[in-house]
């Protein structure tokens, strides 16, 4: 038995036509898996898809636009989702937002709740639209993409790591609720990956030498780096863990 393969399974995976989304939708595709595209572009999604078609055989993605704060586009997703494959087995809520960086005293009220709307409500929509079809099987998996900013302070991403914290608990009381339904609930929580997020600081190396310098690892992440723990939370491997956060950080939390 090959406890990674996902063949038969569907994953919905959000913000998936960049960095870790792309590349944990990649990952699933190559162990199996049927996937679904989604992020606010079609023709960014048209692209990637076509890509993981190549790749892994015509029919093995579909793209389908999303905004995550748009309640009626989300369940346009699930419906979509459905048409296409029957089915939902994994949803990986990855797409979140931060349009403020800066001290909390100086965030606005409408960009606040824009985190608070994109990076928590969102998700939980979307769970609550994906997850009858889980429930009704008796299996299925949600993973939820956080952050260490959800496990510590910061001077300049409060908002951010306020949400990413709130996700956590999210995964602990939906792991409770559909637990005993069959469906796990569990959140990555990533440290530092190489996507457009960090790019600012990548692309500087005196910053970036400073931050390896105190990682463990000496590194900062990539997003394959996180694609793998998708596809265990996905996959039999990850069959008896719920309501967990996985820390991939480099060692940089401990």
């Amino acid at each position: 038995m090959n406890l990674f393969d996902l063949t038969g399974k569907v994953a919905i995976v959000t913000g998936s036509t960049r960095g870790i989304g792309k590349a944990a939708a990649e990952a699933l595709a190559e162990h199996g898996a049927k996937v679904v595209i989604s992020s606010r572009k079609q023709d960014a999604c048209v692209e990637v898809a076509a890509g993981i078609n190549t790749r892994f055989g015509e029919g093995t993605a579909i793209a389908v636009a999303a905004s995550i704060s748009d309640k009626a586009a989300l369940q346009n997703l699930v419906d979509a989702t459905l048409a296409a494959f029957g089915r939902i087995d994994v949803l990986v809520c990855n797409a979140a937002s931060n349009p403020y960086y800066g001290p909390m005293a100086g965030i606005a009220d409408d960009q606040f709740r824009k985190i608070l709307d994109n990076n928590i409500v969102s998700n939980h929509w979307l769970i609550q639209m994906a997850v009858p079809g889980m429930i009704a099987r008796g299996d299925g998996s949600v993973i939820i993409v956080s952050s260490i900013g959800g496990l510590k302070g910061s001077e300049v991403l409060g908002a951010y790591c306020i949400s990413k914290a709130a996700d956590m608990q999210l995964a602990r009381n939906l792991a409770i609720e559909l637990g005993p339904k069959g469906v796990r609930v569990n959140c990555i929580a990533p440290g530092l990956v190489k996507t457009d997020f960090a790019r600012a600081l990548w692309e500087d190396p005196e910053r970036i030498a400073a931050t390896n310098s105190t990682t463990p690892l000496r590194r900062i992440g990539e997003p394959e780096d996180i694609a793998g723990a998708v596809v265990f939370l996905a996959s039999k491997a990850g069959a008896f863990m719920t309501g967990q956060s996985m820390v991939i950080d480099g060692g940089v939390t401990i």
